[in-house]
């Protein structure tokens, strides 16, 4: 009898991320609920890629839902494919350039906005790493 390998079933969601800029520099984020995956970890908006959409279009979609805000621009950031072991995420990063209204926690979770020089300092799962790496050596190059 062949026993099947469990890595031969695992999901892998695709996630449209936005890293929202303020005008003077700061990058908005949100704190994770206690239920879901990577609890009590802050992290960039956005959400999962549902069938059928763009991942423009996810993310315009998870914004208004989850933080209030209607994105009027954004542009492609980076991807990054990372397995956690229960589960394999890729996230395709878009940098919000151009939205209309004031972000907040839409769904009770705190939220705030953070300098960039400062988001090392907060608990991000480890697939953000490469996101708060690239955006602080943005600023410092």
């Amino acid at each position: 009898m062949m026993k099947m390998s469990t890595e031969t079933f695992k999901k892998s969601v695709l996630v449209a991320v936005g890293v929202i800029e303020s005008t003077d520099g700061e990058i908005f984020i949100c704190r994770r609920g206690a239920s879901q995956h990577q609890a009590n970890k802050w992290e960039f908006p956005g959400g999962k890629v549902e069938a059928g959409e763009t991942v423009a279009q996810a993310l315009a979609r998870e914004l208004q839902e989850e933080i209030g805000i209607r994105v009027t621009d954004c542009r492609p950031f980076m991807r990054i494919e990372h397995d956690y072991g229960d589960k394999q995420v890729i996230l395709d990063i878009r940098k919000v350039t151009g939205f209309s209204g004031e972000p907040h926690g839409l769904e009770g979770q705190p939220s705030r906005w953070v300098p960039i020089a400062k988001l090392h300092d907060y608990d991000f799962p480890a697939a953000n790493s490469p996101i708060v790496d690239k955006l602080q050596n943005k600023c410092e190059g």
